[in-house]
């Protein structure tokens, strides 16, 4: 098996995301236009739900795999690594049954509390057979990132979106006559059967890729009852993840309860609450983020990359490691930013038909760049061994965001509005937190004046860009749009490049 650096891997993953954030971004469009916000706003209240289960089944352990199975391979300890991937697997698959059963029998009871709109039911139980198949894929998935091997990881996203996407969009089709609800609990159930062919075609490549020698069947219960040692450590790391990822889920599920009781409170209904609430986290927020997938992929071999360097004691290159995600995350979120906060408006209005999202992309797009730092920093924390203060990071920034949202959603001055504004301080708050203690952990620092170029660069962009804009007239939307970012993000690189900034060298 192929080890890959840090930088080759990331850009196998970004390839792939961009794949996989386009074929998305167009499914997002057609569900937009089939379903309309109201359904999206369906889909989106069920979904945060399998973030808890997901959280519940796996305990953290795939990242714990990656960091574990990185440092076995500094050590040449096969016969660990068996042992890590066995452990795994089997309290995965445990857990998973015990909790998809659960999670059946108690639907009814579950969706009177997690769901504001009881047609978003069906949803629910479409979501709940996804949880198994995303644990046990997450094993592998964190078994290559161990190896530092992406190159499974990538393929295996893009085939599941291309399945997926195409399920969708048959299943949508045929349930749309019976009903909105139906229609978006079919797209949640195309999810799923993505899902399972991405499992099945992983676990082949897990079975051609994997040393000849590195059999699960031999011994599989030996080392099963064997493994106290593996699995304390599996937890010393996957706990606080998973605390973490209880934070993070409990959260997206009280969002939508949390906005549609204060819109009530508002004075808006539940029927207009549901539309509002997707147009904001369907519309908006996939808009803010969609490049945010270049530093997801980077942040997926940066721990291992991390828990590396950590076991070989290499202080530079765990600076170094940290100092190239940051200023992907710079060169990446600068000019997207500014971008749509710029052209919002025509932008929302050409992909959704929903000139109404602009509003807050415009208000939440200066305060979410700092989002595409918050996962490098995240990931390098857990690689340093410090899962536990990210955790309790994100905990900070979630108690202090869930507040702000009531006050100001349930004020009819702000109505859905604060919840984007509630949302750019657990940004903000939240990606301080991390710097914060990567900071006082390795003294790390940044050169500010490499900030002010890409920032200066950017702000030159927009300028040019908006009489790009202006320049080309009232023509087809799409080809005034196109040839604007065209022309934007070149002077975006060459003003970068003049300046001789050194984030263009990692």
């Amino acid at each position: 098996m192929t080890k890959q650096s840090l930088i080759k891997g990331t850009i196998i993953l970004t390839v792939a995301a961009f794949i996989t954030k386009l074929l998305g971004f167009g499914n997002g469009i057609m569900l937009a236009n089939i379903l309309g916000p109201e359904g999206v706003g369906l889909m989106m209240m069920a979904m945060p739900i399998i973030g808890l289960l997901f959280t519940l089944t796996t305990l953290g352990l795939p990242l714990a795999i990656a960091k574990l199975v990185a440092e076995a391979e500094i050590r040449g300890d096969k016969l660990r690594v068996k042992k890590i991937l066995i452990i795994s697997l089997t309290t995965i698959i445990l857990l998973s049954i015990v909790i998809m059963i659960g999670a059946f029998f108690c639907a009814n009871f579950l969706s009177g509390i997690l769901l504001t709109d009881k047609r978003a039911y069906y949803s629910f139980l479409a979501v709940i057979p996804m949880v198994p198949i995303i644990a046990i894929s997450a094993v592998i998935k964190g078994y290559f990132r161990g190896k530092q091997n992406m190159t499974p990881i990538a393929s295996s996203q893009v085939f599941e979106q291309v399945i997926t996407i195409g399920f969708i969009f048959i299943l949508v089709k045929w349930l749309i006559p019976y009903g909105i609800e139906f229609a978006a609990a079919g797209a949640v159930l195309g999810s799923v059967i993505g899902e399972i062919f991405s499992l099945l075609y992983i676990l082949l490549l897990f079975k051609w890729e994997k040393d000849k020698r590195f059999t699960l069947r031999h011994s599989f219960i030996k080392h099963a009852r064997n493994g106290k040692g593996v699995f304390r450590d599996l937890l010393k790391t996957g706990l606080p993840t998973t605390g973490d990822g209880i934070i993070l889920s409990i959260i997206g599920m009280a969002m939508p309860v949390l906005i549609t009781q204060s819109l009530a409170l508002a004075g808006v209904e539940t029927a207009i609450a549901t539309k509002q609430f997707g147009i904001l986290l369907g519309y908006a927020a996939p808009l803010i983020l969609l490049p945010g997938f270049i530093t997801h992929s980077l942040s997926v071999p940066l721990v291992p990359a991390i828990s590396e360097a950590h076991e070989k004691n290499d202080h530079m290159l765990i600076h170094k490691s940290i100092q190239q995600a940051i200023w992907v995350g710079l060169i990446v979120g600068v000019p997207w930013t500014i971008i749509i906060y710029l052209f919002a408006e025509p932008l929302t209005t050409l992909i959704y038909k929903s000139p109404e999202a602009a509003i807050f992309v415009k208000i939440m797009a200066p305060f979410f760049l700092l989002h595409y730092f918050h996962a490098p920093l995240q990931a390098a924390l857990i690689g340093l061994g410090k899962a536990k203060a990210v955790m309790l990071n994100n905990l900070v920034s979630s108690v202090i965001t869930l507040p702000i949202i009531f006050f100001l959603t349930s004020n009819p001055t702000f109505g859905i509005k604060g919840v984007a504004i509630a949302m750019n301080v657990g940004v903000v708050l939240g990606t301080l937190l991390h710097f914060s203690t990567i900071s006082r952990l390795i003294g790390f620092h940044l050169n500010l004046m490499e900030f002010v170029k890409v920032i200066l660069s950017g702000i030159i962009m927009g300028c040019g860009g908006l009489i790009m804009y202006r320049f080309v007239g009232n023509t087809n939307t799409l080809i005034q749009l196109g040839f604007t970012l065209t022309c934007s993000l070149l002077i975006y690189l060459i003003f970068l490049t003049s300046f001789k900034s050194t984030a263009l060298k990692g």
